[in-house]
């Protein structure tokens, strides 16, 4: 069991996000750098599954020039849904969210050199429960810092309501087409969040956050992301309850059933 301080617990509610060290052990770590760069290198069997790439390049040119975002792969890979119900992040989760723990969202994301990131941004105004409970795991794959592009927090937003977003400037470094942007951010309270390989950063679904270009010349930043929400929580996202994952405790609400690990949510 990975028990919290109070301190930690109070961060979190004061700031909306927590940094906990070295949560995913070397071993577990190393499984995930192979994983990823076999992933980059066209090496894994992916079947047809959607990715999002730059180029279909393998050469170490082209490698440089990647990015690519592995969404929602625990549905289909044993590794993906395996970190996704990582035991220990499960354990700091059910302290943050509470005791019963609903696995909702995966992303594997490969940032290279030169790519860009994400615009300000709230994770609960796109996946909404009720109550909203949502709460990020990101998972550091490499050492991540502002020049390869970790990820700006604005301290206490996480205690805001959801702003309304507007369509990003045309000036402004690195937006994601996908995203749309919260515009009159106080950027003085932004916080980067750094964090070694291992580290795990939870946040909350209201906090404000943003990812900077990744400005090194040859580092990769790659993180395995996962969203969850108190299983009791009920939502229409993704397929509704029944589509997602109960991960730990239990629930009034219907729930999927991991495809390919063994797990029992209340052991």
């Amino acid at each position: 069991m990975c028990g919290l301080s109070v301190e930690q617990y109070r961060f979190f509610g004061e700031n909306g996000y927590l940094r906990v060290e070295g949560l995913i052990g070397n071993e577990e770590l190393q499984a995930l750098d192979r994983h990823s760069m076999a992933l980059a290198c066209n090496e894994v069997d992916l079947n047809g599954l959607p990715v999002e790439a730059r180029n279909e390049g393998t050469s170490p040119a082209d490698m440089e020039d990647k990015y690519f975002r592995f969404i929602q792969f625990h549905k289909h890979l044993e590794l993906h849904e395996r970190y996704m119900l990582h035991g220990r992040v499960l354990d700091v989760l059910a302290q943050l969210i509470g005791p019963d723990v609903m696995a909702m969202q995966s992303m594997l994301f490969l940032k290279p050199p030169g790519q860009t990131g994400q615009a300000y941004h709230q994770d609960s105004f796109y996946i909404k429960t009720f109550p909203d409970t949502l709460c990020g795991a990101w998972i550091a794959i490499d050492d991540c810092d502002e020049e390869n592009g970790c990820m700006g927090f604005v301290a206490g937003s996480n205690n805001e309501p959801i702003h309304q977003e507007v369509g990003a400037p045309e000036n402004r470094e690195a937006f994601n087409e996908n995203l749309t942007e919260i515009q009159g951010v106080d950027e003085s309270r932004e916080v980067m969040a750094k964090a070694k390989a291992g580290d795990v950063v939870f946040f909350h679904g209201h906090l404000i956050h943003r990812s900077r270009q990744n400005r090194s010349a040859d580092r990769f930043r790659r993180a395995y992301v996962c969203h969850y929400a108190n299983a009791r929580s009920y939502t229409e996202w993704g397929g509704g309850n029944s589509a997602h994952i109960l991960a730990r405790g239990q629930t009034h609400l219907e729930y999927a059933e991991p495809r390919f690990v063994e797990y029992d949510p209340l052991a």
